[in-house]
Formats: structure tokens, C-alpha cells, sequence
């Protein structure tokens, strides 16, 4: 993967001592076909249509120090090109073949996978899920022999075939900013979110939590005054409320506490997924945290040759900070009202990356008294050329 890309560059706010946000960019170079004589390998760097080329784009916010973000960002794209080589052929054909290998063991084959509904995106969608899941555990091997610790949220955007993946696992966000339409193309995984899953594991595993916390949920912390009477409480199978007699063991510390920025998973961590984190515990505890967070993404598809792209066209892929501050509509608006005029600028976006960090220091357009003081990470992506 190359890591020049001359048009993005990552902007950062530089709020913490030691750089959380890491990020990745470059050109994604995938094998169309197993070579394995030396002679090949000459052959195919002389001949690049057989490689398969897509873009990637990544965003890591660590927590717990930067090591895991920085695993993550030299580590990911390789998993994605290994996981993608498996799979190219298949990606390639008009049908995904039910064998790869080319022999049909069933004469139905064909017909059982268009019954299926799979396609070629799946395969990326596929190669992505199990990348995401590769380097996670690359990162827990890697911070175990380095005695180091950490985690990270990523969000990636991969463009291949005429198409835009969004890869999103944590609070990191991106959107896709047109002249007369702002689409969500991520979904933000926080204790909150993802309540009813976390919920759910404990259900299952109550074992997990080692009699330290309630897997209920209620309005607010429950007190000893509260015994006895009847309370608004919602458990795993329920996303309305009921009420329930408080008991003693609902008193005990719940297992997502707070609410908005401020929700913590077991008093500890404010995302449910992610890279890292295999060893962290609840303080004073053994409770280990693992088993609540998930490194799977959820994985949005964009099919840009259907759209009819224009020269002001961006996604904008951003770390939580600028989210806390800055609404979808928001930074809409300074995308607007800047590209149209900037034309002749080969560094637009990468100012309009600086204007956006700018925004949320309680300036221009930021909300009124709102200042963000996380590292802000943003990369600008212009979709228009893409296709």
C-alpha cells in the first residue's frame, strides 16, 4: 500500500501530550492471482492490470495511551489487502462462485448462491469484518510482548470497484456531503448504543460481572432509600420501560452508567468496539472489560458510479472530538460555503480539514460556548473522480 496520497492530509487538534489519533491513506494494490515463481513476480511488476486498485482512508482514536491507535494504523491496511487477495477472484466474476477453486460439486451451485442474494460487495463487506477481526488480534499479541496497553476506535473508508465501504467500529463518524443532501454513512457504537447487546452477554454470563454490578438499567444510580419501591428499570429484552421493586442487588454499580458523552461501560470506558484493550480490568477489580467490546464493524455501502458526482462531493471522516461539537448540519454548511470558492486551490481540502478543526475552538461556526478539547482528527475526501 502506498502512503502518499497528495490531495489529504490528516489534520490534528494536538490537545494531548502524546498523540491518541492516528491515521492511515494510500493506494490499495490487490493481487488478482496466486504468483508464486520469482519469475512472476518480475512479470507482474511490469504488467500493474493485475492488480485490482482501490483507495483506503483510516482514522484510529486511541484511549489508554497511543500504542494501540499506532498498531492499528500500520497494521490494518495490510490485514485488509491479505484478507481481500482471498477473495479477488470471487470479487471479480459476474457471480461470486460457491468454489473458489472453479469446480462445481453441485450443478445448483449458481442458483443457491443468487438465492443467497450474494454479490461481490459481500466479499469486501466479508474482507473487511474479518481484517477488522485480524488485527485485533495482532494488536492484543503485539501490546502483550511489549508489556503495553490501550485501545482504539477505527473508522475506515475503502474505495474499490466503483464503490464506497465505511467501516466503523467505535464513536468515530463519516458523512457524505452533497450540494442538497447530507447522508450518515456510519453509526456511532458507545455503551449507550449498544446497550441491549452488553446487556444481553451478561444475561448469558452473569459471571462476567462477579457480582459487582447490575445489568439493569434505571434512570439514575439507585440509592438505599429506593428499597422497596417500585422503579422505572429496562433490562436486556426491552427497549421501552417497565417498573420493578428495587431490590438489594439493584444497588450495586450498573453496568452502563451515564448517559451521552459521559456513558461509561462498567464505570470505565465510553465505546463498546474497537481494537485493543485485552487486558484492561474495572479498577480494584478482575473483572476484565474484553469480553463487553467487539472489534467487528458495522460496514455501510455507497454505490458512487450511481451517483451523479459533483466537484464539491466530500466524505467527511472525523474522529468523536469534532462530533461533540459540530452537528452533521454544521459542518454541511462550512463544507458549502468553502469549496465552491476555492477551486483553484490544490489544497482545499486539506484547509477545509483545518477550518473544521478551527470550528469547534468555540469559534465561527461552532455551537455557542461549545469547545472541544479532544484530539480531532478529519480527513476530507473529494468522491468526484472516484467512480
Amino acid at each position: 500500500m502506498s502512503s502518499h496520497f497528495p490531495d489529504l492530509r490528516i489534520i490534528n487538534a494536538e490537545k494531548s501530550e502524546f498523540n491518541e489519533d492516528q491515521a492511515a491513506c494510500g493506494k490499495l494494490c490487490i493481487r488478482r492471482c496466486e504468483l508464486e515463481t520469482e519469475e512472476n513476480q518480475e512479470w507482474l511488476m511490469l504488467c500493474p492490470e493485475e492488480f485490482l486498485t482501490g483507495h483506503y482512508w483510516a482514522l484510529f482514536d486511541g484511549h489508554g495511551g497511543p500504542a494501540a491507535a499506532i498498531l492499528a494504523a500500520n497494521t490494518l491496511h495490510s490485514c485488509l489487502r491479505r484478507q481481500l487477495e482471498a477473495v479477488v477472484e470471487g470479487m471479480l466474476a459476474p457471480q461470486p462462485p460457491m468454489h473458489l477453486s472453479g469446480c462445481c460439486v453441485c450443478s445448483s451451485d449458481p442458483q443457491f448462491v443468487e438465492e443467497k442474494g450474494i454479490r461481490a460487495e459481500d466479499l469486501v463487506i466479508g474482507a473487511l469484518e474479518n481484517a477488522f477481526q485480524e488485527c485485533d488480534e495482532v494488536i492484543g499479541r503485539e501490546l502483550q510482548a511489549s508489556g503495553q496497553v490501550g485501545g482504539c476506535t477505527a473508522l475506515v473508508a475503502v474505495v474499490l470497484q466503483g464503490k464506497l465501504y465505511v467501516a466503523n467500529a467505535g464513536d468515530s463518524r463519516a458523512i457524505l456531503v452533497r450540494r442538497d443532501e447530507i447522508r450518515p454513512l456510519s453509526f456511532e457504537f458507545t455503551p449507550e448504543t449498544e446497550r441491549q447487546r452488553i446487556q444481553q452477554l451478561a444475561f448469558v454470563y452473569p459471571e462476567l460481572l462477579a457480582g459487582e454490578f447490575t445489568r439493569l438499567e434505571f434512570p439514575r444510580r439507585l440509592k438505599g432509600d429506593d428499597l422497596g419501591q417500585k422503579v422505572l428499570f429496562r433490562d436486556h429484552h426491552m427497549s421501552g420501560w417497565s417498573y420493578k421493586r428495587v431490590e438489594q442487588s439493584d444497588l450495586k454499580y450498573p453496568l452502563i452508567h451515564g448517559q451521552g458523552r459521559q456513558a461509561r461501560l462498567l464505570g470505565t470506558l465510553a465505546v463498546s468496539r474497537g481494537f485493543g484493550d485485552h487486558h484492561l480490568r474495572v479498577l480494584d477489580t478482575d473483572i476484565h472489560l474484553k469480553p463487553f467490546l467487539l472489534s467487528t464493524p458495522q460496514v455501510t455501502v455507497l454505490d458512487v458510479d450511481q451517483l451523479a458526482l459533483q466537484e464539491e462531493d466530500v466524505v467527511v471522516m472525523a474522529t468523536d472530538g469534532l462530533w461533540d461539537v459540530l452537528s452533521n448540519e454544521q459542518v454541511a454548511r462550512l463544507v458549502r460555503s468553502f469549496l465552491p470558492g476555492n477551486r483553484e486551490d490544490p489544497h482545499r481540502f486539506s484547509e477545509l480539514a483545518r477550518i473544521l478543526i478551527h470550528s469547534t475552538q468555540g469559534t465561527d461556526d461552532g455551537a455557542p460556548g461549545e469547545v472541544s478539547y479532544d484530539d480531532i482528527s478529519v480527513f476530507v475526501i473529494p468522491l468526484h473522480g472516484q467512480g
